[in-house]
């Protein structure tokens, strides 16, 4: 609470409300929504969470990946079904929170967690390219070279402005630089107003106006789930990515249930459902934000905008906007990845790559799945080649074996493929002191092989069981003496 904190806390907040606007604004457009949902969305969800959430200097809003998951709702059934699935898709993030599954995000690989933000950051990058069209055809001759400009002038301020001063965060200082400028000189470009009015009331307090039945609920739940989940998967990397920029440690669970209680109170305001978004929090972590304070003064002045301050917001120029949303392209994506491809293992290479272009191409549930899925397979196919066996004749005539590695599915094979049942003695021993049984399928290649000495005529003898290897056998009905 000290003064300097709390100056560095409010500016960063402001910072953070600017870059806000446009980016709600045009999910929910891309959502087929009214812009003030976007809005309403994003004062409430950016309020409650940084008031309750498990990480603060994190900044939520409405985000463009729930945007996308939603279009065919509200397409085929309207706003109204939207804001059921909000509520249903709040109580499924509050139900994660709470039966503690935030740890899960530990299972990311580090590959999956670059490549999700090289991927994101891609993303911001293309997303700007918009505002250098009019309608559908690219912008030319002056409109262009003063767009342009206007960018590149932005851009400096952010990078040089630090090297003079750093009591006022450098975002702040351009885009209110631009826009004094465009305003002085009456400069011909975009402002944020050509996109959409923001002017508005207070959000009112009603449940959707949808049939509470089940057929509604059949229509609305799936896409609550998928809403839920792709905004727990942003929130929680983002936490991730927080945690290693502020180098503290956020508390995952809490944030899925904060999260999961303010698109609750957004849906009940008619505002959009939303969740953490990297982009704007990594302004206000670049603007000096760290507390609580910066992501409520960001929330909170996009409520000021759309009441009182609408006029004067509608004048900022887009390329302002744009020239910061390129810097925070250039510092979110992980450049020192690029470094490291060469000296990091092949399929580690292949999940950054692979997750950064899938991010780009479809979103990031299917892009973090599917690096999850190569990381899996992977570990499996590692593991199951590390499985090796010692053996030798023992005084008595018996064979003993001695396994090491891990049995699971994937290293059942080499594991029988270790033993020759056929010319072994009439006494075999197995000994699993360094043998480490996973699954069913481990249990069932041990029975496998003591089949295969039973036919042949022989006795198997298994020791050195730990006692979680006993209690599976035991559960599965498997002699192991």
């Amino acid at each position: 609470m000290k003064p300097a904190r709390l100056r560095a806390d409010v500016l960063a907040g402001l910072t953070t409300s600017f870059a806000l606007v446009p980016e709600c604004i045009a999910f929910a457009l891309v959502a087929h929504l009214n812009p003030l949902m976007g809005l309403y969305g994003a004062f409430i969800i950016c309020t409650l969470t940084a008031l309750f959430g498990g990480r603060p200097g994190m900044v939520s809003g409405a985000a463009g990946s729930m945007a996308v998951v939603i279009v065919a709702l509200v397409v085929q059934h309207g706003v109204q079904y939207l804001l059921a699935t909000i509520l249903l898709g709040g109580l499924v993030m509050i139900a994660f929170g709470l039966l503690r599954l935030g740890k899960l995000v530990r299972m990311v690989p580090y590959p999956v967690m670059l490549g999700f933000v090289n991927g994101l950051a891609i993303v911001i990058a293309m997303a700007q390219l918009e505002h250098f069209k009019s309608g559908e055809s690219w912008l030319s001759g002056t409109p262009l070279y003063l767009m342009i400009g206007l960018v590149a002038m932005t851009m400096a301020v952010v990078y040089l402005l630090p090297r003079l001063t750093r009591s006022v965060p450098p975002a702040l200082v351009a885009i209110l630089g631009v826009g004094l400028l465009v305003y002085l000189f009456d400069l011909p470009t975009r402002t944020l107003g050509d996109m959409a009015h923001i002017a508005g009331g207070l959000p009112g307090l009603s449940l959707p106006d949808v049939p509470w039945n089940l057929d509604t609920l059949r229509v609305i739940a799936p896409y609550a789930i998928l809403m839920a989940l792709v905004g727990l998967l942003e929130t929680l990397l983002t936490l991730n990515l927080t945690d290693e920029i502020t180098e503290s440690r956020g508390y995952p669970d809490r944030e899925c249930v904060a999260l999961g209680v303010a698109n609750i109170a957004s849906g009940l305001c008619g505002g959009m459902g939303g969740c953490a978004m990297i982009g704007q929090t990594v302004i206000n972590l670049s603007s000096g934000g760290r507390g609580r304070l910066s992501g409520i003064v960001a929330g909170v002045m996009i409520l000021m905008f759309v009441l009182f301050l609408s006029p004067l917001i509608e004048r900022i120029p887009l390329a302002a906007l744009v020239g910061v949303m390129f810097v925070v392209a250039q510092q979110t994506f992980a450049w020192a990845s690029l470094r490291v491809l060469r000296k990091v293992p092949l399929n580690d290479v292949f999940a950054i790559i692979a997750v950064t272009i899938v991010t780009v191409l479809t979103d990031l549930a299917t892009a973090v799945l599917f690096g999850i899925l190569i990381a899996a397979l992977n570990f499996a196919w590692q593991q199951a080649r590390e499985l090796y066996a010692d053996s030798h004749v023992e005084p008595d005539g018996s064979k003993m074996y001695h396994l090491h590695g891990t049995l699971f599915f994937a290293s059942t094979t080499p594991f029988l493929d270790q033993f020759d049942h056929l010319n072994d003695p009439q006494h075999v021993t197995l000994d699993c002191r360094h043998l480490i049984f996973v699954d069913y399928s481990a249990i069932a290649a041990l029975k496998t092989l003591r089949e295969r000495y039973q036919k042949a005529g022989k006795h198997l003898r298994v020791v050195h069981l730990s006692e979680r290897c006993k209690k599976l056998l035991k559960r599965a009905g498997v002699q192991h003496a």
